[in-house]
């Protein structure tokens, strides 16, 4: 038995301290490579530092791993982690991969890991947690599970070679949908495209609007189209409308067909635009209310949980209609006003008179200039009639001026010039009037 066991699927998120008790970063991953014989052996963490870097982390230089953390001697190199030929991510390339149990030749899959210190520094793989098929067949409830040591199963693919992505899910499932992006990032593209298939529609959207647009394409790519058009359904629909304009005309026609009617519209009208200009930028959910609305009508709207923060710092303030594009818009009202007034008190009485919207062609650099000038998190968008036809946030302009690649950029590095998006390609059909509502070294 070995004096100390830990389960792999449980440090997934642990905190990583240097001997002082500051935090340095989270156990995103545990890297072991495979021997002639006997278990694999552990060779170091990845660990995420601050700036969404995944940095290598030698085992012999983990002082300690038990109750939820990680201690080490303070001694961490910070380049970027880059997996080396012969070496296994255990969470992204282990769990869910199918074994067969010798001693009855029953299949089963990996669940967990658990790795043992057999000396002062030295860890390696011991005991596996396997889940065996259901003795029959049944909707309902999983199969038995068993513990086996690793010279006691035997592979059935070779070493690298992934299978189901469930578990891989599963010990991910606490992560923001900017770091799973991120974790994806870090994964082969085989094995990319087994995570999002097994991703629920609304995650997998969420996913998607934090990755770049090729690996989006990629994705895209390997989803039949009744599911590519559920995904882009939970997509905001600005999102929505960058990913479409990186796929060919057929394809995106028959995406719009498949989509619910109110969702199609608004990405219709989205394609319509420049995307270097405010209608490319902007997204058509506003929140959006009439002048007689009262301050608690307004902190309830946006107060709702599924609203983006950039979205909830402020009310558009409109004349009937009371859908994009509305009746004449009138002005916003920003969440700290509406905190100093009573219950009661109409929004139409306080409208900020200062905030002029933009024009729908104004171009991203007018945008820009606006809400860096006015300290703004969002700018509404109007067209030629005044009519308010959406907002552009912060997180629209800062994906339009940072680089394609910023995601992958070292963060100690200045960021490269950006360059402007692929312009989208005008759909051949007729735009529609959008009808919805608001151990070593490295």
């Amino acid at each position: 038995m070995s004096a100390t066991r830990v389960f792999v699927a449980r440090l997934a998120g642990c905190s990583v301290f240097d001997p002082a008790g500051d935090k340095v970063g989270k156990v995103r991953d545990v890297l072991v490579v495979y021997r002639g014989s006997g278990s694999p052996r552990v060779v170091g963490l990845i660990v995420e530092v601050p700036g969404k870097r995944r940095v290598f982390v030698g085992i012999g230089r983990v002082t300690s791993i038990g109750s939820g953390q990680i201690i080490t001697n303070g001694v961490i190199t910070l380049r970027r982690f880059e997996q080396r030929g012969g070496e296994t991510r255990v969470i992204a390339e282990l769990l869910g991969r199918r074994v067969s149990i010798r001693r009855d030749g029953v299949q089963a899959t990996i669940e967990d890991v658990a790795i043992d210190e057999v000396s002062e520094g030295d860890w390696e793989i011991g005991q596996l947690f396997l889940r065996k098929p259901k003795a029959t067949p049944s909707p309902f409830g999983k199969g038995p599970t068993a513990f086996a040591s690793w010279d006691e199963v035997t592979e059935d693919a070779e070493p690298g070679e992934a299978q189901s992505a469930e578990h891989l899910i599963a010990a991910y499932s606490d992560l923001l949908p900017a770091d799973l992006a991120n974790t994806l990032l870090d994964l082969t593209p085989e094995r990319r495209l087994e995570v999002a298939s097994e991703l629920s529609d609304d995650r997998l959207a969420d996913v998607l609007e934090e990755l770049p647009e090729n690996e989006q394409v990629e994705i895209f790519g390997g989803l039949d189209d009744h599911r590519a058009a559920g995904v882009l359904d939970q997509m905001q629909p600005d999102d929505a409308a960058d990913l479409m304009s990186q796929l060919g005309d057929e394809r995106k026609e028959e995406l719009l067909t498949l989509m619910e009617p109110d969702e199609a519209d608004d990405v219709r009208m989205l394609l319509s635009f420049d995307p270097d200009t405010a209608g490319g930028l902007m997204t058509t959910e506003p929140v959006i209310v009439s002048a007689d609305a009262t301050v608690a009508e307004g902190l309830a709207l946006i107060r709702r949980h599924e609203l983006a923060p950039a979205l909830g710092a402020a009310v558009c303030v409109v004349l009937p209609p009371y859908e994009p594009p509305t009746g004449r818009f009138l002005g916003m009202v920003h969440f700290q006003r509406m905190l100093r007034y009573p219950p009661n008190e109409r929004l139409g009485t306080l409208l900020d008179q200062q905030l002029e919207p933009v024009r729908v062609d104004a171009t991203a650099l007018e945008v820009t200039r606006v809400m860096a000038t006015y300290n703004l998190v969002s700018v509404p968008v109007v067209d030629a009639a005044h009519r308010l036809v959406g907002v552009v946030t912060i997180d629209d302009v800062l994906d339009h001026v940072l680089p394609d690649d910023w995601r992958s950029q070292d963060p100690d590095q200045p960021l490269g010039r950006s360059r402007p998006r692929a312009r989208r390609a005008p759909l051949t059909t007729t735009t529609q009037t959008p009808r919805r509502t608001p151990g070593g070294t490295r």
